[in-house]
């Protein structure tokens, strides 16, 4: 899909908006055209090539999501290079460690990263040579504006002659490296294929084929490569509430895409929807999905996914509301996507779009997923709740995800269980649940007092109303957090 999109872009009207971005109003203004897209990703892989770099090396790349991050894709994929997704914001012992394991030739990162990370001191003394510490582990360079201190710039002023056209790799040659977790003695890095990275952004695009002229809101690279690919300009979502909110009503998106999160924001913060909304990467229960829909959305969709395979499954709000079993129903699994349980009752996943292995490990066709699961008569996937995130009390192993969907009565706008630690050596279950704005918590204490009852062994010995810490890109419930906050209030009480 990206040899596609490169096409596309420089023979589908290219004078026409790609990227978008919202003015102080929320009306939008254009970041880059379609045409000066193609034009930044010729630039920036005459550069990388003129830097000696070759198919098989390894760039690491911590910039912002847009056209710049885009165009760095587009000519990574062009000359078979594999791109290593850096998160300046994980502290420098983390970022040493996941360097330490990429081995990037060069390290392309924009200012506000270079800031984040606090390179850019040591860079000005250090000539800007290389990271921090990091000797050996290859040079760093600007990409976009450059401040004082930063890494010298990226020269895209490089000549383009010699430049290949399209790497000669095939799809089994490495593609990207995202972190995911592990510390910093053992970092650990998902690896897709350019096969698994096509696959899945062609499911995705098969997912919300929608009309190539009207716009669509979303920052992720699988949201622009296919609606890009299409011929949709794509608005990347305002980082304030009230902006996204103005946002929203000025551009009347098709399809928007935003996580869990922020979508409870904006909905805080009164926001309207259009077409179709979709959200993932944290876990969004059906009363998000149909406050959406009350929003004005047509449809309002859940997407199952994980770094390692994206997307897995996606249901819309109507069908989640009507399942009315135990557990979080994720829906059926998209076309290609194989699901099986272990022994242990862990969902297994694979396809086309899984990644190929973690770096420095083997290859595996199954992705573990770490969650626990069972499959329905139809064959969709119903979530129980993370493994790891068992609470053993009397005895007994609850798994809170099979419970936690229960708790999201109206009022309510997340909901989790956790266990903490008792004084006999075992462990209090409590469910800690987080009010929408507004909501009359005797009527919400009321409200939840049914579901409560009905869930058996696994009653909660304490129902906490409180703000759930978050945590992570995704800012998804930190769950070790919200077990320390409900340790205090009830030390309190």
């Amino acid at each position: 899909m990206l040899d596609r999109l490169d096409h596309a872009l420089r023979t589908t009207r290219p004078e026409r908006p790609a990227v978008l971005t919202a003015s102080r109003t929320g009306a939008s203004r254009v970041r880059a055209t379609r045409g000066e897209l193609a034009e930044l990703a010729d630039a920036f892989a005459a550069a990388l090539h003129a830097r000696g770099l070759r198919a098989g090396d390894t760039v690491g790349v911590a910039v912002r999501p847009g056209p710049r991050a885009l165009a760095v894709l587009l000519a990574l994929w062009r000359l078979g290079l594999r791109g290593a997704v850096l998160d300046p914001g994980a502290g420098p012992d983390v970022l040493r460690a996941r360097l330490a394991l990429a081995r990037p030739a060069l390290v392309l990162a924009d200012a506000a990263a270079q800031a984040v990370a606090g390179w850019a001191r040591p860079l000005a003394r250090r000539a800007g040579l290389a990271l921090p510490g990091l000797a050996g582990l290859g040079p760093v360079a600007t990409v976009g504006p450059r401040l004082p201190g930063c890494a010298p710039a990226l020269d895209l002023g490089a000549p383009r002659v010699g430049v290949p056209a399209r790497a000669a790799v095939d799809g089994a040659a490495d593609a990207v490296i995202v972190f995911t977790s592990g510390t910093t003695s053992r970092p650990r890095a998902v690896v897709h294929t350019r096969a698994s990275l096509s696959a899945g952004m062609a499911t995705v695009s098969s997912l919300f084929d929608a009309p190539g002229d009207e716009p669509v809101l979303g920052g992720t690279f699988f949201v622009l490569v296919p609606a890009l690919t299409r011929g949709a300009p794509v608005a990347l979502p305002a980082a304030g509430t009230r902006l996204l909110t103005r946002q929203l009503a000025g551009l009347r998106p098709c399809d928007t895409y935003l996580t869990p999160p922020r979508l409870r924001d904006a909905l805080g913060a009164g926001a309207r929807f259009h077409g179709r909304v979709w959200t993932g990467s944290a876990p969004a229960g059906a009363g998000l999905l149909e406050r959406v829909r009350a929003a004005g959305a047509a449809e309002a969709w859940g997407v199952y996914a994980l770094t390692e395979l994206f997307p897995a499954a996606a249901v819309e709000s109507r069908e989640k509301s009507a399942f009315d079993a135990a557990g979080d129903l994720v829906g059926t699994p998209l076309p290609g996507v194989r699901a099986e349980l272990d022994e242990a009752g862990q969902l297994l996943l694979a396809g086309p779009a899984a990644r190929h292995r973690y770096l420095g490990e083997e290859p595996d066709p199954w992705v573990r997923t770490g969650d626990r699961a069972r499959l329905d008569a139809t064959g969709r996937i119903v979530l129980e709740g993370r493994c790891k995130d068992m609470v053993l009390r009397r005895a007994e192993n609850i798994y809170p995800g099979l419970y936690e969907p229960a708790l999201h009565v109206p009022g309510v706008e997340l909901a989790v269980l956790v266990g903490i630690p008792a004084d006999d050596g075992d462990e209090r279950l409590v469910a800690v649940v987080q009010p929408q704005r507004g909501a009359d918590e005797p009527a919400l204490r009321a409200a939840l007092s049914e579901p409560v009852s009905r869930m058996g062994t696994a009653r909660p010995d304490e129902v906490l109303l409180a703000r759930i810490p978050l945590s992570g890109r995704s800012r998804k419930p930190d769950r070790a957090a919200t077990a320390a906050l409900a340790a205090r209030r009830l030390a309190r009480t």
